[in-house]
C-alpha cells in the first residue's frame, strides 16, 4: 500500500497550493520521507507578493504572504493548519497501541528540541535530539495506560498513569 501511495504522490507531483500542498507534505511524512515533506514544506513556505506582481522573487499561486497566511488565491487558512500538522507529523506519528519519534526526521534539521505534541492515548511527547539521534524524550500521559515507543530500531513499552510523566534517555 505505501509503495502504491508513494507512485501515485510521484505522478501527481508536488506543484499544489493551500490544503493540497500541506495534504502533500503529511502523506509524504507518513511514507517517512522528511526529506521530500521538508522539499514541500519549504515550498509552502515561499513568499509571494500579495498585490500580485510577479518579480524575480516573488511568485503568485501558492506559497505564504508577508504575514504567514497561506496564499492560496487569496487565503486558505487549511494550507496553514495542514502545514502545522505536517511539522508534527514529521516528528511524531502514533496510533492506538505505539508512537513513533521521529519518523521522517528531514537532513536538514539535524538537532532539535520539540515540546508538547499530542500522541494517540493521550500522551503528550516532548524530545531532544542531535546529529540526527533521539537523545531524549518524556512522556505525559492525560489519562494513563500504555505503548509503545518506538525509534528506529529500538522499542520501548512505557505504562503511566494519569498525570504521570516519565524521562527516557534514549
Amino acid at each position: 500500500m505505501a509503495n502504491a501511495s508513494r507512485t501515485t504522490l510521484e505522478i501527481k507531483g508536488d506543484e499544489t497550493t493551500g490544503w493540497s500542498k500541506s495534504w502533500r507534505i503529511n502523506l509524504w511524512a507518513r511514507l517517512w520521507d522528511g526529506n521530500h515533506a521538508y522539499k514541500m514544506f519549504r515550498e509552502l513556505l515561499r513568499y509571494v507578493d500579495p498585490d500580485g506582481k510577479k518579480t524575480e522573487k516573488s511568485r503568485r499561486g501558492g506559497g505564504t504572504y508577508t504575514n504567514l497566511f497561506d496564499a492560496h488565491p487569496p487565503f486558505q487558512i487549511n494550507g496553514n493548519f495542514g502545514g502545522a500538522a505536517a511539522v508534527a507529523e514529521m516528528l511524531v506519528q502514533s496510533n492506538e497501541n505505539e508512537i513513533r519519534l521521529l519518523p521522517a526526521l528531514p537532513d536538514a534539521w539535524e538537532s532539535g528540541v520539540v515540546k508538547g505534541i499530542c500522541a494517540r492515548g493521550g500522551f503528550v511527547i516532548s524530545m531532544e535530539w542531535n546529529d540526527k539521534i533521539l537523545k531524549k524524550v518524556t512522556v505525559f500521559s492525560k489519562k494513563g495506560g500504555n505503548t509503545t515507543l518506538i525509534n528506529g530500531d529500538k522499542n520501548q513499552n512505557i505504562t503511566l498513569k494519569k498525570g504521570q510523566k516519565t524521562e527516557l534517555i534514549w
